[in-house]
């Protein structure tokens, strides 16, 4: 009901009012509360002041009275010929008369009862304590919050000592403020009515002119920009009558020349292989294309900048930049990396922001496996050359050391460097294969001839470890064409690995078949397996499965990744594949012609 415009015009007039009527009764009535206490200590301050001189010697002259048998007699009737400065009546304002040692009721223009119905109260409490003292303090403070007035004056003399008492229940006050009270209610009801009707009346020159623009405003939205609201006034309101009528039709123009600015973006950005998205001033999406939504993962024209690239960097920030300078960030979007370049697409804080995205997925990735590549064979020859280093300065240092030591030293050290050797021949085959020099001699050859000759030459390994070696392939695996000799070198890599993992007595198979124009072979064991979380990256260089294990039996961690690039020279495929119980299984697989074979026997 409040958010109407009239509704909330009526309410500030009534808060207003009343705010006003409450300001006013409120000073009204304590400046009259404090009028009269101000009243009330003057006319005390006028009987028993010690600035006046006659004051101080109607005092002394209740002093000395005091010293007298029949003192307290005289007391009252000087007190009550004082009653018309004091302002004393027997219906609001009395005194009393008070032992000044005990507070006990004496005498005064009331009865005991009318006293004992008064609390004590501080200032009869400072003279009471004054007397006890031996001083004569007057009890003369005021509290504007409290429901009487009083004072209390000491008068000691000899042996006697007396409090004259004066209590103003502040009936007078009360009656005053009520009634006043009463008058601000009645001014503040009429004033509420006089501010409803003028409110309505004031509510409704303002009101009408702005349903009509309202109207206007909804039509625009609608798409109807032909239709304009008549002007009826030169005030505010007709001026913003007349602006928004230029508005709607500014806007008109503005909608037709972007709608054409971007069906030329969008027939320019269509091919394009980077994303590219133009913002607004406002962040809202002008343009993109398919390659945008494609990086992102989204339907990028669902979302505005703050939502793709704000917490990278803030709108308004891209926009401050001077042109030609444009901001780079580098995003992560699942497993896509992408270059993003944000710039101004003109001067000034309303010309939007142009986002170009490039995929460097694969870039990355390859930097990636350089550094980690790097870091391999620094670790890989760092060991070996460690030990060389620590065994030849030993052998050095020691005097007298004794042959058999000697000889296991050197047995070490020549160890260590046939392991040395063993990584720098896997990286330089590495090397070759990657950068395509590698001498691949395809020729015409006997795959059974080539498994049977790799089955031979691992036997004796295969009896000195208990493994039971089974060769089940057929004699009728036909010729194919390859490099014997590196394929053969695959085999004993994928071969010799299921030596080296099985326990001892386990069971090495190696299987082979054709089937269509490729031949297959498998080679399962009975071993330790490899976990499912390391099977996708078993091919890669230097990883291996069990780090220490791999060391202590002689691994580089390059033969698989060597399998794998000669494999892919001859066009064929190498993975692991199911198996059932313990151990592993790898299935390569080859074709039994290349695509390129060159001249061959």
């Amino acid at each position: 009901m409040f958010r109407s415009l009239h509704m909330k015009l009526v309410l500030i007039m009534l808060l207003l009012i009343t705010s006003l009527m409450t300001v006013v009764g409120t000073f009204m009535m304590t400046n009259i509360t404090g009028f009269f206490i101000d009243e009330f200590y003057q006319q005390v301050d006028s009987v028993f002041g010690g600035s006046n001189p006659a004051n101080a010697a109607f005092v002394n002259s209740l002093r000395l009275e005091s010293t007298q048998p029949d003192g307290l007699q005289t007391i009252q009737e000087m007190i009550e010929a004082k009653a018309g400065d004091l302002g004393l009546n027997s219906s609001t304002r009395n005194y009393y008369i008070l032992d000044g040692r005990t507070g006990a009721f004496l005498t005064g223009s009331d009865d005991e009862a009318g006293f004992e119905s008064i609390q004590a109260t501080q200032n009869l409490l400072t003279a009471r304590n004054s007397i006890a003292g031996g001083t004569d303090v007057v009890g003369d403070q005021s509290d504007i919050t409290a429901n009487y007035m009083d004072a209390a004056i000491p008068i000691s003399g000899g042996e006697n000592s007396y409090i004259i008492y004066i209590y103003d229940n502040r009936s007078t006050v009360n009656d005053l403020n009520g009634k006043l009270f009463l008058i601000i209610l009645q001014a503040l009801l009429v004033g509420l009515l006089i501010s409803v009707l003028l409110s309505f009346l004031l509510s409704k020159t303002m009101i009408i002119p702005i349903e009509r623009l309202t109207e206007r405003a909804e039509r625009v939205a609608a798409g109807d920009f032909g239709s304009t609201t008549a002007v009826e006034s030169s005030d505010e309101i007709g001026i913003l009558t007349t602006t928004f009528n230029d508005m709607a039709a500014v806007l008109e123009d503005t909608l037709e020349e972007v709608a054409s600015e971007r069906n030329k973006l969008d027939t320019l950005f269509l091919h394009m292989t980077d994303g590219v998205i133009s913002f607004s001033g406002d962040g809202s999406i002008l343009t993109c294309n398919p390659s945008a939504s494609r990086m992102l993962g989204r339907e990028v024209s669902f979302y505005d900048y703050d939502a793709l690239f704000g917490q990278e960097l803030p709108l308004q920030k891209v926009m401050s930049l001077q042109r030609p300078n444009f901001a780079s960030r580098e995003l992560t979007v699942g497993e896509r990396i992408l270059e993003l370049y944000l710039a101004p697409v003109s001067e000034g804080e309303d010309g939007g922001v142009m986002a170009v995205m490039h995929d460097v997925t694969a870039q990355r990735k390859n930097e990636e496996m350089r550094k980690e590549f790097v870091a391999n064979v620094s670790h890989e020859l760092r060991t070996p050359l460690t030990n060389v280093r620590s065994y030849a300065e030993t052998l050095r240092e020691m005097e007298d050391i004794p042959q058999e030591t000697e000889n296991g030293f050197l047995d070490v050290i020549i160890s260590e460097t046939d392991r040395m050797t063993r990584i720098v021949q896997d990286l330089l085959t590495l090397s070759r294969l990657d950068s395509g020099r590698a001498d691949i001699k395809m020729v015409r050859f006997s795959l059974y001839d080539s498994i049977g000759s790799v089955c031979r030459a691992v036997e004796l390994e295969c009896q000195r470890r208990g493994h039971t070696l089974v060769c089940q392939y057929g004699d009728t695996l036909p010729m194919i064409v390859g490099d014997r000799n590196r394929l053969e070198q695959v085999l004993m890599n994928v071969v010799g690995n299921s030596i080296k993992y099985t326990p001892d007595g386990g069971t090495i198979t190696v299987d082979a078949g054709v089937r269509g124009q490729k031949v297959w072979i498998e080679v399962s064991d009975t071993g330790i397996g490899i976990p499912q979380k390391d099977r996708e990256r078993i091919f890669d260089r230097f990883y291996r499965v069990d780090k220490a294990r791999s060391r202590e039996s002689g691994g580089t961690g390059l033969g698989l990744s060597i399998a794998r690039e000669i494999v892919l020279r001859h066009h064929g495929t190498i993975a692991l594949t199911s198996h059932e119980g313990p151990g592993t299984t790898v299935r390569i697989v080859l074709p039994i012609r290349q695509k390129e074979e060159g001249q061959y026997a």
